[in-house]
């Protein structure tokens, strides 16, 4: 495939795929395999359908974005500065996994400003993301007013075999399908490797069944590593089902465009090395230096800057117009959104606090004793791990 061949979206996804291979390959240690393989379905999610303000992370109505399946961090990385995070420069990618860079080997959300949560142990990102779903539908059901709508943003989730062989993904995600958490949307890596070898090796359970059996939605993307309509298709599909959380298992080649490593062990946990780096850059018609991004490809990944203004913009209105006929209401929420705990609930724990009995009646009558402006602030902090 010659480079002057390639559209648009397909220079964008090689863009991200090579950004991660480069920034690999320069560390000489990391995870090509996924975003390679991922790249389509990140594209998709981030070109389409997230909203986001890459010069304000904190925006409050943001979506939100983890990657699950952290040790695939690059994808995120290249994301973040093709879109326009300042906190991830072009130099910052190069510093791929070394000391005290801003890109290290697993999402850091108190290292990488915009990344939401730490994705370390697979399994952990998933089920920080139903926490943040769990606050968002809270959230949404305290403040928002008919005809004035505040909070209402998604949670978005790239996860990979090992998220789903975890134990903590099945209890959190079972918890999620209970509490119909539609604004929950999923997307599997189904690529069938993991670090030891195929997935078959240990794990064939059906999983698509599995989250159905929890209460999800769930949807089939054949070809994750070209068929971007299938994919836009399916996550539109995924956000018209309001009352149950959607998982989407988008089949892919893991290291895809490698011509003799990709769907095997060998791309999952190390660099390609210099003559597969040499070989996929031509398998895929890639012909530019290590770090180099074609500038229409960049040009496009930056529109997301103009639309993440306009996005904040437009809910920055909503939001005045909110605190114009709710004024209680809005302050309460901007106290909560601070980090500021509500007057008087030390007092409220007074009387509980002077009895004696077990240390589990005693959470009890805490919990019961505060006020729910108290619990709401609660609810929001432990599971938005960074400041809002």
């Amino acid at each position: 495939m010659a480079v002057a061949t390639q559209s648009l979206e397909e220079l964008c996804i090689n863009s991200i795929r090579f950004l991660a291979i480069d920034a690999v390959e320069k560390a000489k240690s990391g995870h090509p395999g996924l975003p390679m393989g991922a790249a389509p379905m990140a594209f998709v999610l981030w070109d389409r359908f997230m909203r986001f303000n890459p010069k304000n992370p904190k925006w409050f109505n943001r979506d939100r974005f983890v990657l699950s399946a952290g040790h695939g961090c690059m994808l995120q990385y290249a994301l973040m500065h093709l879109t326009g995070y300042d906190s991830v420069s072009l130099d910052d990618i190069k510093q791929f996994r070394q000391w005290e860079s801003k890109t290290p080997g697993h999402p850091e959300n108190f290292v990488t400003e915009g990344v939401e949560v730490t994705t370390g142990p697979l399994g952990q990102g998933i089920a920080n993301a139903v926490g943040l779903a769990m606050a968002e539908a809270h959230l949404a059901a305290k403040f928002n007013k008919p005809g004035n709508t505040i909070v209402d943003h998604y949670t978005y989730v790239i996860m990979g075999d090992g998220c789903h062989m975890e134990g903590v993904s099945g209890e959190a995600c079972s918890l999620a399908g209970h509490l119909g958490l539609g604004k929950l949307i999923a997307l599997y890596d189904d690529n069938h490797i993991s670090i030891e070898g195929n997935t078959n090796l240990a794990f064939t359970e059906d999983v698509g069944k599995r989250y159905e059996a929890y209460g999800w939605h769930v949807q089939y993307v054949a070809n994750g590593n070209d068929d971007l309509d299938s994919i836009a298709r399916a996550i539109a599909e995924a956000k018209k089902v309001t009352d149950k959380p959607s998982l989407l298992v988008v089949t892919t080649v893991i290291g895809y465009g490698s011509p003799n490593k990709a769907g095997t062990a060998g791309v999952h946990g190390a660099a390609l090395g210099g003559d597969e780096v040499t070989a996929t850059r031509n398998n895929l018609g890639w012909e530019y230096e290590p770090f180099v991004i074609p500038e229409d490809a960049l040009a496009r990944f930056r529109k997301a800057i103009d639309k993440g203004a306009e996005a904040e913009a437009e809910w920055n209105q909503r939001f005045a117009a909110y605190e114009k006929a709710y004024p209680a209401e809005a302050a309460e929420f901007k106290r909560v959104m601070a980090g500021e705990l509500p007057e008087g609930w030390q007092k409220a724990l007074e009387p509980v606090t002077q009895k004696e009995t077990s240390t589990r009646l005693l959470s009890e009558a805490c919990l019961n004793a505060l006020p729910l402006s108290y619990l709401s602030f609660l609810v929001v902090r432990l599971t938005w791990p960074t400041p809002i």
